[in-house]
C-alpha cells in the first residue's frame, strides 16, 4: 500500500506542476494578482507530494519490501542500513525521484523566501521551474516508474553494486544533484527575465544566491566523487577525464563563469546578454550530463546501465529546454540594453576575460567528451579521447586564468591602473617566488615544471589574502582599526578570498600528486618486503574475514621508516556473494602532506600476492582545497546582501514600471 501511495503522490505532483506551469504564467501576462498567487501554494504542494513519494520509496528500501521491483533489483536484507538508504538513489529510477525532489525543493524555497521578488517575476520563475518538473515527472511516470510491483515477490533481493556500497557514494549523489538541479533556478530566472523583457542589477542580485548555492553543492559533489574514485577504484588517481566526470565538471565551469558575470551585471549593469546566456548554458550542460549518464551511450563506472529508449526521452527534454531557452534568448537579447561602458583594463574587463577563458575551457572539455560519441553516431571509427587530449587543451587555457585570479579583485571598476594593482600584489608575488625556490631546493632533480606549478598555487593563496589585507589597509593604519574593518568587511569578500585560496590549495595538491608520485607494483610472498621511497612495506600475512555482507581477503602490511615501525596497513579484496562481484579496498595512511596508498591484488598461484603501492605527495590537499572552496561559497551565501535582495523602494519602482515590449 505504501508503494501505491508513493506512485499516486507522483501523479498528483504532476497535476500540481501542470497548474503551476500554466496559471501563474498566464497571470503574469494578464497582470492578474490572483492567478500569480497560485504559484506559491502550488510550489509548496508539489514539493510536499514528491517528498511523500520519496519517503514511500525510502520506506520500501528500509523494510526490504521485495515486492517492489526496484528494491528487489537493488537491495538485500543483509545490507547495512546506510546502504539500504543510499540504495534509494543508487539506481536510475530512485535517483530520478531524488532529482525531482530537489527540483521541487528549490521551487519551494523560492516560494517561501522570494518575498523580495516582484510578483510577476516570481510567478514566471516558478512557472518555468514547474515546466522542468512536468518534463521529468512525465519521464518518471512513463518510462521509469520506481513503484512497480513483482508478483510473486522474491524472498531476497539481488543487492547493490559493490562499488556503490561506500560512504562516499551515500553522500556524493545528493550533493551532485543539488548542484545539477540547482542550476535550474538560474535557468528559470533567465527565462523569466527574457519573457518579461527586463533584466537589470536587481535580477543579478536575485539570481546570484541560487547560483551560488548550486555551485557550492556541485563543488562538494565533485570533490566527493573524486575522493571516492581515489580510494575505491584502487588505481590511486583522483581524476581520469571520464565522460561522466566531465559531465559534472562542465556545468561547474559555466556556473563559476555565471557567478563572476552576475557581479558585473549587479555592479555595473553590463554583460547582461552574456550573463543570461551563461544561465541557460549552465542548466543545459546539467541536462546534457543527465542524458550522458542515463542514455546508455556511455560505458562508465559512474553511468547507469539503462534502456537507451529512456535516453531518447531525455534527449527530447534536452532539445525542448535548450532549444526553447536559446530561442527565447535569440528573440529577446537584441532588445536588452548594453548597460554601463568600461575600459578594457578594468575589473569588468578582467571578469570578462575570466568568463571567456572559462567558456573556452568548457568548450575543450565538451569537444573531448562528445566528439567520440558524435563520431560513433554517424558511423565513424570508434575512438577514445583520454587525459593527453585534455592536458594539451584544458591546461593551457586555464593557466593564464589562474595567473590573473589575484589581479582581478585589485582592479577598480570602469577604468583601472594595472601598475598600481600589481604593486599591491608585490608581497604575494615575492612569497610565491620564495615558495617556488623552496620547492626547487627539495626537488632539485625535477620535474622542472613542478616548482612553477607550486609557485602558481602559492600566488593564488597569497594573492587571495593580499586582497583582504589591502581592503583592511593592513600595516598602513593601526592594527586596531584594521581589525575593526575586518569585522565590517562584507562576508562575500571573505568568502571570495577563501574560494580563491582553496583553488590554490587544490592546484598544489594536483601538482604534488602528478609530479612527485612514486609507484611500485610487485609480487610479494608473506615475509617479503618492498620499498616505496623511504618507506619499507612488508607483507606479514594474508587472511580471511567476514564482513556484514561480504567476505574479505585482507593483507597485513607492516610499514617501517628508517628502520622504525610506523603502522600496520590492511588492504582488502572484498567478495560480495549476493552480487557475485569483487571490490578492492585500498589502505591509505596519510599525514596530510602525503598519502601512502596500498592495494592488494591477485595471488599469482605461487604463493605471491600482487601489491600496488603509491606515495602520493600532497594528495589530501586536493580535497581539503575543495572543501575550503565550498566553505568560501557558504560564507559568501551568508552575506546579508544575498538574503535581503533588492531594496524595498527599488522593488516598488519596478512593480510600477511596465515590461518592455
Amino acid at each position: 500500500m505504501i508503494a501505491e501511495i508513493g506512485h499516486f503522490a507522483l501523479v498528483l505532483a504532476l497535476g500540481v506542476a501542470l497548474i503551476q506551469m500554466v496559471v501563474p504564467m498566464m497571470g503574469a501576462q494578464r497582470h492578474d494578482a490572483a492567478m500569480m498567487a497560485v504559484a506559491r501554494p502550488a510550489a509548496l504542494m508539489q514539493f510536499a507530494l514528491i517528498l511523500v513519494a520519496f519517503t514511500a520509496l525510502l520506506w520500501a528500501f528500509l523494510t526490504s519490501d521485495f515486492s517492489v521491483s526496484l528494491v528487489a533489483e537493488n537491495s538485500h536484507s543483509t545490507k547495512p542500513l546506510i546502504y539500504k538508504i543510499s540504495g534509494v538513489w543508487g539506481n536510475h529510477e530512485g535517483s530520478m525521484v531524488l532529482w525531482v525532489a530537489i527540483l521541487a525543493l528549490y521551487g519551494a524555497l523560492v516560494a517561501l523566501f522570494g518575498n523580495n521578488l516582484p510578483d510577476a517575476l516570481r510567478a514566471r520563475v516558478l512557472s518555468v521551474q514547474a515546466s522542468v518538473g512536468v518534463a521529468f515527472l512525465l519521464f518518471i511516470l512513463l518510462t521509469s516508474n520506481p513503484f512497480l510491483r513483482l508478483d510473486p515477490a522474491p524472498f531476497e533481493g539481488r543487492g547493490l553494486n559493490p562499488l556503490l556500497q561506500d560512504p562516499g557514494l551515500a553522500f556524493h549523489p545528493p550533493f551532485l544533484y543539488a548542484g545539477y538541479v540547482g542550476l535550474s533556478m538560474a535557468f528559470s530566472f533567465a527565462c523569466a527575465a527574457l519573457i518579461e523583457g527586463r533584466l537589470d542589477a536587481s535580477w543579478a542580485r536575485w539570481v546570484r544566491p541560487w547560483t551560488l548555492a548550486a555551485w557550492i553543492a556541485l563543488t562538494l559533489g565533485i570533490a566527493m566523487g573524486s575522493w571516492w574514485a581515489y580510494y575505491t577504484l584502487g588505481w590511486g588517481g583522483f581524476w581520469f577525464w571520464d565522460p561522466v566526470e566531465n559531465a559534472s565538471l562542465m556545468p561547474w565551469i559555466i556556473a563559476t563563469a555565471l557567478l563572476h558575470s552576475a557581479i558585473v551585471v549587479e555592479k555595473r549593469d553590463a554583460l547582461k546578454s552574456w550573463t543570461v546566456l551563461l544561465a541557460i548554458f549552465a542548466f543545459s550542460l546539467s541536462l546534457i550530463g543527465t542524458f550522458l549518464v542515463r542514455s546508455g551511450v556511455l560505458t562508465s563506472v559512474h553511468a547507469f546501465a539503462v534502456d537507451p529508449a529512456r535516453g531518447v526521452f531525455i534527449l527530447g527534454i534536452l532539445v525542448i529546454f535548450i532549444g526553447g531557452g536559446l530561442g527565447l534568448y535569440a528573440y529577446r537579447a537584441p532588445a536588452l540594453k548594453a548597460g554601463g561602458l568600461f575600459a578594457p583594463i578594468s575589473r569588468e574587463g578582467a571578469l570578462l576575460l575570466n568568463n571567456l577563458l572559462l567558456a573556452a575551457a568548457c568548450v575543450a572539455v565538451f569537444i573531448g567528451t562528445l566528439y567520440p560519441l558524435f563520431l560513433d553516431a554517424i558511423g565513424g571509427p570508434k575512438i577514445t579521447v583520454g587525459p593527453p587530449f585534455f592536458n594539451l587543451t584544458f591546461v593551457p587555457i586555464t593557466l593564464p586564468l589562474l595567473c590573473m585570479v589575484p589581479l582581478g579583485p585589485m582592479l577598480s571598476w570602469k577604468r583601472a591602473d594595472v601598475l598600481a594593482a600589481a604593486q599591491r600584489l608585490m608581497a604575494a608575488a615575492g612569497l610565491a617566488f620564495v615558495a617556488g625556490l623552496i620547492v626547487l631546493g627539495f626537488w632539485h632533480k625535477g620535474p622542472w615544471l613542478a616548482p612553477l606549478g607550486m609557485m602558481l598555487a602559492a600566488w593564488l593563496v597569497f594573492g587571495a589574502f593580499s586582497e583582504i589585507a589591502y581592503r583592511l589597509r593592513l600595516f598602513r593604519i593601526p592594527l586596531r582599526e584594521s581589525l575593526g574593518k575586518a569585522w565590517h568587511l562584507p562576508r562575500a569578500a571573505w568568502g571570495g578570498a577563501l574560494a580563491h585560496a582553496g583553488l590554490g590549495i587544490v592546484l598544489a595538491g594536483i601538482v604534488g600528486m602528478t609530479a612527485w608520485r612514486i609507484e611500485v607494483v610487485t609480487a610479494l610472498k608473506t615475509g617479503e618486503s618492498t620499498q616505496v621511497g623511504d618507506t619499507v612495506l612488508t607483507l606479514e600475512k594474508v587472511g580471511l574475514r567476514e564482513g556484514p555482507n561480504y567476505e574479505a581477503t585482507t593483507g597485513i602490511v607492516k610499514v617501517e621508516q628508517d628502520g622504525r615501525f610506523v603502522a600496520y596497513m590492511l588492504p582488502e579484496k572484498r567478495n560480495f556473494p549476493v552480487e557475485k562481484q569483487e571490490k578492492n579496498e585500498a589502505a591509505i595512511r596519510t599525514n596530510f602532506m602525503s598519502d601512502l596508498y596500498v592495494v592488494l591484488g591477485e595471488n599469482n598461484g605461487q604463493g605471491a600476492w600482487t601489491i600496488r603501492a603509491y606515495r602520493n605527495y600532497l594528495a589530501p590537499w586536493i580535497w581539503i582545497g575543495g572543501v575550503i572552496m565550498a566553505f568560501g561559497g557558504v560564507i559568501s551565501l551568508s552575506d546579508r546582501r544575498y538574503r535581503v535582495g533588492a531594496p524595498l523602494r527599488a522593488r516598488k519602482l519596478r512593480l510600477n514600471a511596465q515590461p518592455a515590449e
